[in-house]
């Protein structure tokens, strides 16, 4: 996650948010110059709480160790330590959630005033080739993550080449098999599928694609048929539309252990921990 920090009333927002939350948030990695300046900002500013832990080599699997024992709310680390390790900690000490199989991560995609829409991007950090399962674990995750980041109902369309019959294939089967699982996962939320993204975005190309499809161009959480298209995606909307990467954000853990890429600014490091201050047990809604 390197993009730059962009002036924007959602992200003061989602400080606030954080802030009237007083959570813990562990620090492996406070030595590290940057982690350093952002837990004295967070500090300052109250957004969080943060806890620094320093134990050398040992202090990611500590920090693991105290958000599994709930001593702290969650935990931020990668700025110093490579995803694998992040995950490899979450996994270990931490464990998934209940019903959940697989690791996945989500980009969440701020876009500039006087837009300020979120789109949340799964998974573009960590499954290469999912099956539609994983998919559909994927997508649930998001749901709250979304829930939790956007402060708003998740609207999730499974995208592929095709929009609800107008091709067909194996990539498009296998999207059409996690919508259906999907479907039985999360029968209360508003999802679609198989879409082509114009059909997912555009209320106008929806009415003409899709019609009557409950997604009908207004989604707000994207579902990948695979790693290599959704980190693509992150990054063409990132470079050509001005937004901003929040993430990858790890979902599936029993509790919110984020990662963060070696490049990440001190204002990303500051927004990666109130995010996992408002993925916290207790904070969704």
């Amino acid at each position: 996650m390197t993009s730059q920090p962009i002036q924007s009333g959602f992200i003061d927002r989602l400080r606030t948010r954080a802030a009237a939350l007083e959570r813990r948030i562990g620090f492996p990695e406070a030595d590290e110059a940057r982690t350093a300046r952002a837990i004295r900002r967070l500090r300052e500013e109250e957004w969080v709480r943060p806890v620094e832990i320093r134990a050398g080599a040992d202090g990611l699997a500590n920090a693991a160790q105290r958000l599994a024992a709930g001593e702290v709310d969650g935990v931020v680390a990668g700025a110093a330590h490579a995803t694998a390790d992040v995950i490899r900690a979450g996994l270990r000490v931490v464990g998934l959630a209940d019903g959940v199989e697989t690791v996945s991560a989500a980009f969440h995609m701020v876009f500039p005033a006087p837009e300020e829409r979120v789109l949340t991007l799964t998974d573009a950090a960590v499954v290469p080739a999912p099956t539609p399962a994983q998919l559909a674990e994927s997508a649930s995750a998001a749901c709250h993550a979304h829930r939790a980041v956007a402060g708003e109902e998740p609207v999730v369309a499974f995208l592929s080449y095709s929009t609800l019959g107008s091709a067909a294939g194996p990539a498009v089967e296998h999207v059409r098999e996690a919508m259906d699982i999907f479907r039985h996962l999360r029968p209360e939320v508003a999802a679609d599928g198989e879409l082509q993204a114009d059909a997912a975005l555009v209320p106008e190309v929806a009415a003409l694609k899709a019609p009557g499809s409950p997604v009908a161009g207004r989604a707000n959480l994207l579902v990948f048929p695979g790693l290599d298209a959704a980190n693509i995606a992150y990054k063409l909307l990132e470079r050509l539309a001005g937004a901003r990467a929040l993430g990858p954000i790890l979902q599936g853990l029993r509790r919110p252990l984020n990662d963060l890429s070696r490049g990440a600014s001190v204002s990303d490091i500051v927004d990666v921990a109130c995010i996992t201050a408002l993925m916290s047990p207790g904070s969704e809604g």
